[in-house]
């Protein structure tokens, strides 16, 4: 497709789909991989120092319960919030708002006087990081050329497992000689130093710029950084053409209008089961496998490979996406992590089984969840990407603390390791199924529109 329409207005994504990805685009990703990974660090901090916090103020396991779940709670709401807000005010407003946000409230929270306030504010970092995640992959997406997005956006959000893993590493060398507090403050001072960075060099989304009707200067300054306007421009911009949404006041009436509803539905649940899976696996697989009569590094080995393998199937997923249709991908991904689960329930005895098991799952599941970040990009029109892609995000929230706190009903409940794992295979299979028919009535609007393919 042209990336001039009849009157010679440029259309922006034309435009972008028609250059080679310049080194202009490469940076927008590399800022928002450096917001991910600041993210990540923040999000896993509380787990690392939770020990030190427990020993320090004598906490038991309810009392300690709170701090934990209190930015789970915040990044759900943080999700809700700053979708429609990007939408209105622009992604890389929210997106600094949102930095500012969890590294502030980051930052004082290494200075709780006790366990409550500790909790409050980790609620308000939490909001922070509900809002920059999505924010980084909508705008990440509006710079991407179709035939690269999802490789492009999912490496972008490999910096939140980086992140999370470079949160362990600095626990590990902080706590023993500053404390827990030190793990926080880090949290707070990275992000608000990368503050001036993503100020100077970050540009907000030329397709939001052209939906609100900015300065065409602006756009075409921005525009010139990727490549060459063609000659015959007349000097006005637009979006594509047909877009749903356009004219629509309200973005969360867009992502649940008639043309969208289905698809919408069907990446909620999607977010909500796979983000139930990928947290009970974070937060209960350790101990799952150390009750096998494995030892506890043995246990930390193991569970260490469900994050290699959610990243190397994050990478090689999009690829997959970029290349073949990514409905198909994820469903026969997300397939593949319902046997592995099942897998991982009748060969827990085996350690080298056990390992190529659980990276697998990893693969699958985690990388699959990544995945679905570019297709919810994808999906959504200019005018409601970042509300699409923050409620999926919020919605999958929800499916975090139930698979939080899932694993310990299911033990209470005095379920074994092979069934546990049986049972999760449900949420996955309910994931691909989701998948799917997003993909069917995508095929299905696409041949209504074009009758002449049929």
């Amino acid at each position: 497709m042209s990336s001039t329409h009849k009157n010679n207005s440029v259309d922006v994504q034309d435009f972008i789909d028609g250059q080679a990805v310049a080194p202009f685009q490469w940076l927008v990703l590399i800022l928002c991989f450096l917001v991910t990974a600041v993210d990540g660090l923040d999000t896993a901090a509380i787990g690392f120092i939770a020990p030190a916090l427990r020993e320090e103020w004598q906490l038991g396991a309810s009392a300690l319960s709170p701090v934990l779940g209190a930015a789970l709670v915040g990044l759900m709401l943080g999700a809700f919030i700053a979708g429609p807000l990007a939408d209105r005010f622009g992604r890389k407003r929210v997106l600094m708002l949102s930095v500012a946000c969890f590294g502030g409230f980051s930052l004082l929270a290494a200075f709780a006087p006790n366990v409550e306030m500790l909790a409050l504010l980790r609620l308000l970092t939490g909001l922070g990081l509900g809002g920059a995640m999505p924010n980084a992959i909508t705008l990440t997406s509006e710079y991407c050329p179709q035939r690269r997005r999802s490789l492009m956006v999912t490496s972008m959000f490999c910096g939140f497992t980086l992140g999370s893993a470079l949160g362990g590493v600095v626990a590990a060398h902080l706590v023993p000689a500053f404390g827990w507090r030190s793990v926080l403050a880090l949290g707070g001072v990275l992000p608000l130093a990368l503050l001036p960075l993503l100020l100077w060099l970050l540009p907000e989304s030329a397709r939001f710029l052209v939906q609100r009707g900015a300065d065409s200067a602006r756009v075409a300054g921005i525009l010139r950084r990727i490549g060459p306007l063609p000659a015959s421009w007349d000097g006005s911009f637009s979006i594509q053409q047909g877009e749903v949404g356009q004219g629509v006041a309200s973005p969360i009436r867009l992502i649940l209008s008639r043309p969208l509803r289905v698809g919408t539905l069907m990446l909620w649940v999607t977010f909500f089961m796979s983000l139930m899976i990928i947290y009970m696996m974070t937060n209960w697989l350790p101990l799952l496998i150390k009750d096998t009569g494995l030892t506890l590094s043995q246990a930390a080995m193991i569970s260490a490979m469900f994050q290699i393998g959610g990243t190397a199937g994050a990478i090689c997923l999009g690829a997959a996406m970029d290349r073949f249709d990514p409905h198909r991908v994820l469903v026969a991904a997300y397939l593949l992590g319902a046997v592995c689960l099942f897998a991982i329930g009748q060969y827990h005895t085996h350690y080298g089984l056990l390992t190529l098991c659980v990276a697998g799952m990893g693969f699958c599941i985690s990388g699959s969840q990544v995945g679905a970040n570019a297709l919810a990009a994808g999906f959504y029109p200019t005018a409601s990407r970042a509300t699409g892609v923050s409620w999926a995000h919020g919605v999958g929230r929800i499916g975090s603390v139930c698979g939080t706190l899932g694993g310990g009903f299911m033990l209470g409940l005095g379920l074994d390791f092979s069934s546990i794992f049986a049972v999760l295979m449900l949420p996955a299979a309910l994931a691909a199924t989701a998948i799917f028919l997003k993909g069917a009535r995508a095929t299905a609007t696409a041949r209504a529109a074009s009758p002449a393919l049929l």
